[in-house]
C-alpha cells in the first residue's frame, strides 16, 4: 500500500507552460507514482480551470480554490499591518486551511512536500508525528524581491527591500520546521546555507529537467517568421518582470546595433500576456511581439540562436533547457545561465555586456544558420526529469541530506 502524501503548490500544476508550473508538474507526476497524493493548490487563472480534472487524475484528493490575483494583491496589503512578508496574507485562504487541516488530521499523511516558500505557512506548527517533510523552495524567492528593491525607485524599492527582509525570516523559519530545504540548482543551495546558517546541513538541491522528447530538433515545424528573416528568439511569460525587464534592455541597448549591421535580423519575443511596455516594443523596426502562441517549438526551431538577456534570476532557467533541447546556440546574460553545467562542445555565449551580446548576435545571423548538437546532447544526458527527481526520492524516504549534495 502507498504512502501518503500532503503536497502543497501555490499554482495549479498544469499545463506545464512556465517555469515553475513545468516543475511543480513533473514533480506531482513523480510523486504520484509512488505515493497517494493530498494536493493542494490554487486556481490563479480562468483559463486553468478546465484543467481540474486533469490535475485530478493524479491525486487520491485535491483541494483547489480559485483566487483573484488583483484581490489578492489588495488583501496582501494586511502584511503591513501585521509585519509579515506580503507572500504571505496573498496566498493565505481559509478553504485551503480547513482542507489542509483535516487532510493533518484525518489522514495522518507520512509524507509532507511544499513546492514555493509562503505554502509552509499551511503546515507550519502542526507536521503529524513521524511524518518526513521536504521544504521545495525552488528559488531564494527573497533575494529576488532584494533584486527588484536594487532596480526599483521609491517607494517601491523601500516596499521590495521590506518584503526581502521579512520574507527571508519567514523562509529561515520554516527551513528549520522541514527535514530538508531543497532549491533548483547547487548555487541557490549555497546561497540559501549563507542566508540561513541554522539549516545548512538540511539544505540541498535538485536538478531541473526538460521534456526533450516533446522539445525534438528533428520534428517538423512550419516556420512563424517573416521570408527572409534571421530571427533570434526569447521565450517565456511576458507579464513576469525579469523577463520584461530582460526584452525591452535588449531591444534599448543591443538590437539597434544589430539592425545596423544586419538589416533584416528580427527580435521575436514570444509568450504570454506581454505587458503595455513588451506590446509597444513591436512598433520597432524588426521586433515582433506575439502574445500567446499554440506552440512555441516552431519560434526555437527556426530561430538563429536564443536570447536570454536576464539581469534578475534565479535557479535553471527553463528556457534556457528548452532552446538547448531544441539544439539552438544560447546568447545569454550570466544569471541566465545558472545551474547550466559545463559540458563538452556546448559553448552557449555570455555576457553581461549589451555591447558584447550584440556581437554575437550579427556572429550568428551573419552566417548560415546552425544546430548545437553539445547543447541538446547536454540535456539529454543532464537534465532528464525521472533521473534528477530521484534525489527527491531519497530525501522522501530517508528524511536526511545526503553529505555529497
Amino acid at each position: 500500500m502507498k504512502k501518503k502524501l500532503l503536497f502543497l503548490v501555490h499554482r495549479l500544476p498544469y499545463p506545464p507552460n512556465k517555469g515553475d508550473k513545468i516543475a511543480s508538474f513533473n514533480l506531482l507526476r513523480f510523486l504520484a507514482k509512488r505515493y497517494e497524493v493530498f494536493l493542494g493548490t490554487f486556481i490563479d487563472d480562468p483559463d486553468d480551470r478546465h484543467y481540474r480534472d486533469k490535475v485530478g487524475e493524479y491525486c487520491t484528493e485535491l483541494c483547489a480554490p480559485e483566487i483573484d490575483p488583483a484581490i489578492a494583491r489588495f488583501a496582501s496589503l494586511r502584511g503591513l499591518l501585521t509585519g509579515e512578508a506580503l507572500s504571505l496574507p496573498y496566498l493565505r485562504n481559509r478553504v485551503l486551511d480547513d482542507w489542509t487541516g483535516r487532510v493533518l488530521r484525518e489522514q495522518q499523511p507520512e509524507r509532507i512536500v511544499v513546492f514555493s516558500g509562503p505554502m509552509a505557512q499551511y503546515v507550519s506548527g502542526r507536521i503529524p508525528e513521524g511524518a518526513i517533510t521536504l521544504f521545495d523552495m525552488v528559488d531564494v524567492d527573497s533575494e529576488k524581491w532584494r533584486s527588484y528593491g536594487e532596480r526599483k525607485s521609491w517607494p517601491m524599492s523601500w516596499l521590495y527591500r521590506r518584503e526581502a527582509d521579512q520574507l527571508l525570516a519567514f523562509e529561515r523559519r520554516m527551513a528549520s520546521e522541514f527535514h530538508s530545504t531543497v532549491f533548483v540548482s547547487r548555487e541557490e543551495a549555497e546561497l540559501f546555507r549563507k542566508l540561513a546558517p541554522e539549516s545548512a546541513t538540511k539544505t540541498t538541491y535538485r536538478i531541473q529537467g526538460v521534456d526533450s522528447d516533446f522539445f525534438d530538433p528533428t520534428a517538423e515545424y512550419d516556420n512563424p517568421y517573416p521570408s527572409g528573416a534571421r530571427a533570434l528568439v526569447f521565450t517565456g511569460m511576458m507579464d513576469y518582470w525579469p523577463n520584461v525587464d530582460a526584452v525591452i534592455w535588449f531591444a534599448d541597448h543591443a538590437f539597434a546595433k544589430i539592425r545596423e549591421r544586419i538589416p533584416d535580423a528580427l527580435f521575436c519575443i514570444v509568450g504570454m500576456r506581454p505587458t503595455p511596455q513588451v506590446s509597444k516594443l513591436a512598433e520597432r523596426p524588426g521586433i515582433m511581439v506575439t502574445g500567446s502562441v499554440p506552440d512555441v517549438r516552431p519560434y526555437l526551431a527556426h530561430a538563429y540562436a536564443a536570447v536570454l538577456p536576464l539581469r534578475i534570476a534565479r535557479g535553471i532557467q527553463n528556457k534556457v533547457l528548452e532552446a538547448m533541447s531544441m539544439q539552438r546556440p544560447v546568447i545569454a546574460t550570466p544569471g541566465a545561465m545558472t545551474g547550466i553545467q559545463p559540458f563538452p562542445g556546448f559553448d552557449p555565449i555570455i555576457s553581461d555586456d549589451a555591447g558584447a551580446l550584440a556581437d554575437a548576435a550579427v556572429g550568428l545571423l551573419a552566417q548560415d544558420r546552425r544546430t548545437d548538437v553539445a547543447a541538446r546532447e547536454c540535456v539529454l544526458q543532464r537534465y532528464n526529469w525521472d533521473a534528477n527527481l530521484q534525489r527527491v526520492a531519497r530525501l522522501l524516504e530517508s528524511g536526511q541530506v545526503e553529505p555529497d549534495l
